[in-house]
Formats: structure tokens, sequence, C-alpha cells
């Protein structure tokens, strides 16, 4: 008895694994191995990206007029979300006066070609941010369904091996499923960890979108009117906390609506 249960075990249980084991065993390592470097790279690229972010937006507020932001950029480079929405906005105020609309791609006014253009860098923004999050959210959803799958399988070839040997008391029966649900526990540390990074990121995801919205209104003002909204408070309202523009709170209009 002591033979059988030191000769259990997951070296085993791979020993014993037919084809179709070894390649749900190979199809949640494979799972994981992609996981963990879509985690790995997007944590780096968070930290990095939040980091440029803060940089940036203390010099844009900090700079006294748009043409001092633009030689920043020309200096620095649009690294972050935050400094490429300028950057391209910045382009299409100058492209649109210089030109006009002479194209399809330019029509209408300077503000409605500068919304255009805002809406379509924010719309990149997003997707570049979001690269990544269906191959989580599918090891997430998918692993503990395909270890479950690899148990199934054991077990069902354990109860076949001890029914032909005739031989159904506990230890032979215990050691062979037990063996078994190996392919479960694998499918589940597969998934924890894409679920929960899955949630990290759709979170920061969504509060990076949030503040550059807001950013995106505030500078498609200063492009058209000279101004940011709510960028200060009266004096008379000393209750009134005022509010800082490079955290602004995101509100339901859009650039589209500022125009």
């Amino acid at each position: 008895m002591d033979t059988t249960t030191t000769s259990l075990g997951f070296g085993h249980f791979l020993a014993q694994a037919d084809t179709v084991g070894k390649t749900l065993l190979a199809l949640l390592l494979l799972m994981s191995a992609a996981s963990w470097i879509i985690i790995a790279t997007k944590a780096l690229t968070t930290v990095l990206r939040q980091r440029r972010a803060a940089g940036f937006l203390d010099r844009f507020w900090n700079a006294g007029t748009l043409e001092q932001v633009q030689a920043d950029i020309d200096a620095h480079g649009a690294s972050d979300a935050f400094s490429h929405l300028s950057a391209q906005a910045l382009h299409a105020q100058a492209h649109h006066a210089r030109h006009g609309a002479q194209r399809l791609a330019e029509a209408g006014s300077a503000s409605e070609f500068l919304t255009r253009t805002i809406k379509k860098v924010l719309d990149e923004e997003t997707t570049r941010v979001e690269s990544g999050l269906t191959t989580l959210a599918t090891v997430g959803a998918t692993a503990p369904f395909v270890g479950l799958f690899g148990t199934v399988w054991g077990v069902y070839h354990a109860l076949l091996g001890i029914g032909m040997s005739g031989a159904g008391t506990l230890d032979k029966v215990a050691g062979p499923v037990g063996e078994a649900l190996i392919m479960t526990g694998l499918g589940l540390a597969v998934a924890i960890p894409a679920v929960v990074a899955y949630n990290a990121f759709t979170r920061s995801n969504r509060v990076l979108c949030g503040r550059l919205d807001a950013f995106a209104f505030e500078l498609h003002s200063f492009l058209t009117m000279g101004e940011a909204p709510g960028a200060a408070v009266p004096a008379a309202n000393s209750n009134v906390r005022a509010i800082k523009p490079q955290i602004a709170v995101a509100t339901a209009s859009t650039p589209a609506t500022a125009a």
C-alpha cells in the first residue's frame, strides 16, 4: 500500500495519460504561458504609461501657451495617450488653418474637423489599451472547463481500468480518481490569475479612458475657445473645491457636443 501511494502523483498521472489527456495538459500550459506573458507585458506598459502621462500633464498645465506645448511634444515625443492626443489635435488645427477643407476628410469647419480628429484618437487609444484583454477573458472563462474535461476523461479511464481488474477496494479507486482531479486543479490555477488580471486591467483602462475623455474635452475648448471649461471657480464660492484640469471628472459631454 505504501508503494502504491508513493507511486501515485503527477508523474504517474502524466505517464499513464493518453493522447487526449496530454493534449489537454499541453493546452493548459499554453494558456498559462500566454496569460502570464500578457499580464507581465501589460503591467509594465501600464506603469510606464502612467508615469509618462503624469509627466506630460504636469508640463502641459504649467505651459503658458499651446506653442510651448507643441515645443514640449517635439522635444519629448508623444509617448503616452495624452501627449499623442495633444499632438494630433494641434496638428489637425494647424493643418485645417493652412489648407482648409480641400478633401472630404477635412470637410466642415475647423471645430468639426478637430472634433473628428480627437474622436479618432480616442477610439485608437481605447483599442490599444484593450489589446490582450480578450485573451485573458478567454483563458479565465475556458481554462476551468478544459481542466474539468481532463478530470472527467481521467476518471472515465480510471474506472474502466478498475472494472477490468475487478479490484473495487477504496485504495484502488481513490488513487486514480485523485490523480484525475489534478487537471481540475491545473485549470483553476490557470484561470484565477487571468481573471484577476483581466479585472484589474479593465478598471485601469476605464479610469484612463475617463481621464482621457475629460482631457479631450478641455483640449478641444482650448483650441476652439481659448479656455478650459471648469478650470476655475469664482472666488465668491469659497465652499466650492476647485477642479484640477488634469484629473477632471469626465462629463456626459463629448468633443462633438462641445463643437
